[in-house]
């Protein structure tokens, strides 16, 4: 079917497929979309994890690249994105459900934003769309970061449209945070014009990262935040963490990998620290990510607005810890997960990104400059024809 057949559907359905940034596998959805724009109406149909390989998440979390590996990651990333393509419209056949397009926000390897004034910028994302559009044979559309870097934007955050079509009101403003593995914060008010948006700092990226320095790569992640709750805070710890630089930069801004990953943000500073227990290094680290989320929320966000509702989805939902210590930070705000709303929080930014995909095909533009700093409003992605 062609791009102008899918437009003129009125009920389309899409699959959305992402990596995210902590390598723990593929979420991928299969939404049914009805309209373009403000007066879209979605449902999730189905929502699916496919677990990377440990050779391949190993693989994407090292610390440098050369050119060789990354041609073959963008390649065996799109098969693996193709692979959970394929299930899921083996999904949406039970359903005798007929898919129309892919959306692929892939795995984000570097991301550079504009800092300083400096206009270079770059960003690689792999999972060759080639690769999934070759397999499923529908239209893919993906890189959606490409378009608001070359419009002046950060790159990140580019979910800030479809938060603003899932969540906004007519009589309230809502925050939407995202507590993956770069937390980001999106304000939704009830005009698009007054969104804004940004990355906050560490995340879940820097604990997961954490739990692998310091068992040397036998523990993945701090399942359900356990070891941080059983543990102490290192006030001189959390100190140094709280003092990174990119904290204090103003919106709009978006983090590059490198900024919290764990090589560059905790390697050295852990090693420095190697006579602590791994509970309280690992409470430290927690607690650090809430307070760079409470502290981003206090400055720059709560003097703006009157926030009705605090909505929480990603990964990091399910670290109880993290999720206790931002609700003590927020004590005047109601918060809430998404999973209350009938989004599960893992579903989140694929649902996200399927939406983006919908608006490219219609031709809405989905670039908010308030978001990401972007001089226009502007089409993110790139299709893929089948």
């Amino acid at each position: 079917m062609n791009l102008n057949a899918i437009r003129k559907k009125e009920m389309r359905y899409g699959i959305g497929l992402e990596a995210g940034s902590t390598c723990r596998g593929i979420n991928a959805c299969l939404l049914r979309i009805k309209g373009a724009g403000p007066g879209l109406h979605i449902k999730l149909v189905r929502h699916q994890h496919f677990a990377l390989t440990a050779g391949l998440r190993t693989r994407l979390m090292a610390a440098r690249f050369d050119a060789r590996e990354m041609g073959l990651l963008n390649c065996e990333v799109g098969e693996q994105l193709a692979e959970a393509a394929c299930e899921m419209i083996n999904l949406a056949k039970e359903e005798s459900i007929e898919v129309d397009f892919v959306a692929s926000d892939g795995h984000t390897l570097a991301l550079s934003p504009p800092r300083g004034g400096s206009i270079s910028v770059g960003v690689l994302q792999l999972g060759e769309p080639a690769m999934i559009a070759e397999r499923v044979q529908l239209p893919v559309v993906s890189d959606f970061r490409a378009r608001d870097l070359a419009a002046g934007g950060q790159g990140s955050p580019i979910s800030a449209y479809a938060d603003w079509l899932l969540f906004a009101k007519e009589n309230r403003t809502v925050v939407c945070l995202h507590l993956g593995g770069t937390p980001r914060i999106v304000v939704v008010p009830p005009k698009i014009e007054t969104v804004i948006a940004f990355d906050t700092g560490p995340g879940m990226l820097a604990i997961d990262g954490a739990v692998r320095l310091l068992t040397a790569g036998t523990h993945e992640t701090d399942q359900d935040g356990a070891s941080a709750g059983r543990g102490v805070v290192i006030d001189e710890f959390l100190e140094y963490l709280l003092d990174h630089p990119y904290l204090g930069r103003v919106p709009p801004k978006g983090a590059a990998r490198e900024d919290f990953g764990a090589d560059g943000y905790l390697r050295d500073a852990l090693a420095a620290r190697k006579g602590r227990s791994f509970e309280d290094l690992i409470a430290t680290v927690t607690t650090a990510v809430a307070y760079s989320i409470i502290r981003a929320y206090n400055r720059f966000v709560k003097p703006q607005y009157e926030v009705a509702r605090f909505v929480v989805s990603g990964g990091g939902v399910l670290n109880k810890t993290l999720m206790a210590c931002l609700r003590n930070g927020l004590p005047d705000t109601v918060v809430r997960t998404s999973d209350e709303y009938g989004l599960p929080g893992p579903a989140h930014d694929v649902v996200g990104c399927t939406i983006l995909a919908n608006e490219t095909i219609c031709g809405t533009p989905t670039l908010i400059p308030g978001a990401t700093g972007a001089r226009r409003p502007a089409l993110l992605g790139k299709i893929t024809p089948n």
